[in-house]
C-alpha cells in the first residue's frame, strides 16, 4: 500500500491538472451556457430497481432520479460482456465494428481510430473526466482508460479497487476468504473503505473544483457493484431477509438450448464458497437455499450502490449544479439471477440483455429548481417507510446503447455526428445508432431538423451467433414491442457456421448492395435450411416476417470461441 503521503500528493496533482485544464479553456461561441454532463455506468446491473417496478428492491435514490428523468423501459446493450459494451456505446459503434467481442483488443490498434464520447465533448471545449470503472480496464482500453484521448486529466481508480478479488470475505469459520457472498464490516477491510465509496467521495470533489469554471464539464463516473463478487456493507444485508427473497420464476435450462447461447457460469465457480458447493458442470444446480443467499446479495448491492449516486446527486444539487447538468444513469448489461439455470451475463437473454437507461435534462424533462430547491436530496434506503416515487416520463420503444453517443450529443447542442458508411473503419466520427432526442421534445416533430436521417423507431430485434459445433446455435428472437416471447423460451433459425475464431467480422447481406445479396435477403426460414450468402461459406436466415426487409442499423454475422452475439433490430 503506498504511503498517505503519496496518495495526498496524487490527489492534489490531480486537482491542480483539472484547475490548469479549467484556466485553458476557450470561451463558449453560444450565448447559452453549455450544459455539464454527469454519466453514470453501473456494472452488470439489470433493472431490477424501484422505478422499473421491482417491489423488492430499495432503490429509492435512483428512483427519485427517475422521477425527473424520461426512462426507456426496453433499453438493451449490443452485447452482454464488459468490454465490448462499453467499448461499442462510449464510440457509438457496434462490437462488429470496433471488433472487441472479448476483452483482448484495443479498437484504435484492431478497427480504427474511433472517437469516444468523452473524445467529441473534450473536443468542443469540455473537461472530461472518469472516475472508477468507466471503460473496461487492460488491453480493451490501452490499460490507459483511453486517455489521453478521451479525458482531459488523468482517470481515477480507487486504490481499494485491487481487494476486490482477495481474501477479505469473513466465513464462518472466521477466517479470510475470497468468496462470491462477501458482505463486510467496512472497518475491517483494507484501507477502510471499499472501491464505489472512494469513487463517489472523488467525483465529489471533481464536482467542487469544477463549480466555478467557466468551462463546461463531463464527468463520466463509473459503478463496481452490483458486478461479482458481491462485496458490500454487511448492513444492506438486512434490507433483504432470506425469507422473503423469491426463487427465479424460470429456472431451468431450456430444452434444445445449444451450448454456444449458455455459460456454465464460470465467473462464480472460481469463487471459494461456490467451489466448496461442489457443483457438477455445466448446469449444476445450485442449492435452493444459495441461490437465495446469491439473489439477497445482488439486491443488497444494488442497495449499497442506490447510496453512492444518493451522495453523488444530493452533492451536485448542494453545489447547485443540478439546473445546469444532463444526468445520464445507464448499466453495461444485465446479469442472469437463476433465469434458464444461469448465474451469469453472456447469453443473449432478456435479462442479460436488457439495462436501465434514463436522462435528465433540467427545463426538458423536469422543472429548473428553484432557488434553494433540491431536486435530488439524499433517501435512507434504511428508512422504514419509503414513499414510492414513480418515474417521469417512460418510453416502451426499443432503444439500443448504441443511441447514447448521437442523444448526448444533441442534448448537449453539440453537432450530432453523421451515420457511418459501410464499412466505416475509416471514418474517424460517425454515429451507428440513432438519436432519441425526439423523445424529449413534447411537440410535433415531422419537421424537426435534427431528426433527419433518424429512421423510424425499432420495433423487432434479435440476436445472431454462429460457431463451429456439434450442437450449432439458433438465432434467438429477442424482443418485438407488441409480444415479448415466455421468458423460458426461444425461437429456432437456420444455424450458420464455419471456420472457429474467425474474429473478423463478415458482413451479411443487408450490408452488401449486391445481385447476390438481393437473393439471400430472401431466405427460407425454415429449421435446417438458409438462403445462399454472398461470402458463400455464412448461410443466414432471418425470421419469415423480415424477409426482403433491411435492417435499420448496420448489422454483422460474427463468432468466437465463446459464441458471443451481436444484435440487429427491424422497423
Amino acid at each position: 500500500m503506498p504511503p498517505a503521503g503519496w496518495c495526498l500528493l496524487w490527489l492534489g496533482l490531480v486537482l491542480a491538472s483539472v484547475c490548469a485544464s479549467l484556466e485553458s479553456a476557450a470561451p463558449s461561441n453560444s450565448t447559452t451556457a453549455p450544459l455539464n454532463v454527469l454519466l453514470i455506468i453501473v456494472d452488470d446491473l439489470r433493472p431490477s430497481l424501484g422505478c422499473y417496478g421491482d417491489k423488492l428492491i430499495r432503490s429509492p435514490n435512483i428512483d427519485q432520479l427517475a422521477s425527473h428523468s424520461l426512462l426507456f423501459q426496453n433499453a438493451f446493450a449490443q452485447q452482454a460482456v464488459c468490454a465490448p459494451s462499453r467499448v461499442s456505446f462510449l464510440t457509438g459503434r457496434r462490437p462488429d465494428t470496433t471488433r472487441l467481442y472479448d476483452f483482448n483488443s484495443y479498437w484504435r490498434v484492431h478497427a480504427g481510430n474511433f472517437s469516444t464520447i468523452p473524445q467529441y465533448f473534450k473536443e468542443n471545449g469540455y473537461v472530461t473526466m472518469s472516475v472508477g470503472k468507466v471503460f473496461h480496464p487492460g488491453i480493451s482500453s490501452n490499460y490507459s482508460d483511453d486517455s489521453p484521448y478521451s479525458w482531459s486529466i488523468p482517470p481515477y481508480h480507487p486504490s481499494s479497487e485491487k481487494y476486490e478479488n482477495t481474501k477479505t470475505c469473513r466465513g464462518p469459520d472466521g477466517e479470510l476468504h475470497a468468496n462470491l457472498l462477501c458482505p463486510v464490516d467496512v472497518a475491517d477491510v483494507p484501507e477502510g473503505t471499499l472501491p464505489d465509496k472512494q469513487s463517489t467521495e472523488q467525483a465529489i470533489r471533481l464536482l467542487e473544483k469544477t463549480k466555478t469554471s467557466a468551462r463546461p464539464f463531463f464527468l463520466a463516473v463509473g459503478y463496481h457493484k452490483p458486478h461479482i463478487p458481491f462485496r458490500y456493507p454487511k448492513e444492506f444485508q438486512k434490507l433483504y431477509p432470506l425469507e422473503n427473497i423469491t426463487l427465479a420464476p424460470d429456472p431451468q435450462v431450456p430444452a434444445g438450448l445449444p451450448p454456444v447461447a449458455y455459460n456454465p457460469w464460470m465467473d462464480i465457480r472460481q469463487r471459494e464458497d461456490v467451489q466448496a458447493l461442489n457443483l457438477s458442470v455445466p448446469y449444476g444446480p445450485i442449492p435452493v437455499d444459495f441461490q437465495r443467499k446469491i439473489r439477497q446479495s445482488y439486491f443488497a448491492s444494488i442497495s449499497y450502490l442506490d447510496t453512492q449516486v444518493g451522495h453523488l446527486l444530493s452533492a451536485l444539487d448542494d453545489l447547485e449544479l443540478a439546473n445546469s447538468t444532463i444526468i445520464v444513469f445507464v448499466s453495461d448489461h444485465g446479469w442472469a439471477l437463476g433465469e434458464h439455470g444461469e448465474w451469469a451475463k453472456y447469453s443473449n437473454f432478456d435479462v442479460t440483455t436488457r439495462v436501465p437507461l434514463m436522462f435528465y435534462v433540467p427545463g426538458r424533462t423536469a422543472p429548473l429548481p428553484e432557488a434553494g430547491e433540491k431536486l435530488f436530496p439524499f433517501v435512507d434506503p434504511f428508512d422504514s417507510v419509503l414513499e414510492r416515487m414513480e418515474p417521469g416520463r417512460q418510453v416502451m420503444d426499443l432503444v439500443e446503447l448504441l443511441s447514447l453517443s448521437p442523444t448526448l450529443a444533441g442534448l448537449a447542442g453539440l453537432h450530432v455526428p453523421p451515420r457511418c458508411p459501410v464499412p466505416s473503419f475509416h471514418v474517424k466520427l460517425c454515429r451507428e445508432g440513432q438519436s432519441l432526442v425526439k423523445h424529449f421534445r413534447f411537440q410535433d416533430l415531422e419537421d424537426d431538423p435534427s431528426l433527419r436521417g433518424n429512421p423510424p423507431s425499432k420495433r423487432e430485434c434479435f440476436y445472431k451467433v454462429k460457431t463451429e459445433t456439434a450442437a450449432l446455435p439458433s438465432l434467438v428472437l429477442h424482443n418485438t414491442t407488441g409480444h415479448r416471447h415466455p421468458p423460458a423460451d426461444h425461437v429456432d433459425f437456420t444455424p450458420v457456421s464455419p471456420p472457429r475464431r474467425e474474429i473478423s467480422a463478415k458482413m451479411i447481406c443487408a450490408n452488401e448492395p449486391t445481385e447476390s445479396c438481393e437473393a439471400a435477403r430472401r431466405p427460407t426460414c425454415e429449421r435446417g435450411k438458409a438462403g445462399a450468402h454472398p461470402f458463400g461459406k455464412l448461410p443466414l436466415c432471418v425470421p419469415a416476417r423480415h424477409q426482403g426487409r433491411e435492417p435499420l442499423a448496420p448489422s454483422y454475422i460474427y463468432e468466437n470461441e465463446q459464441g458471443y452475439g451481436s444484435r440487429v433490430c427491424f422497423q
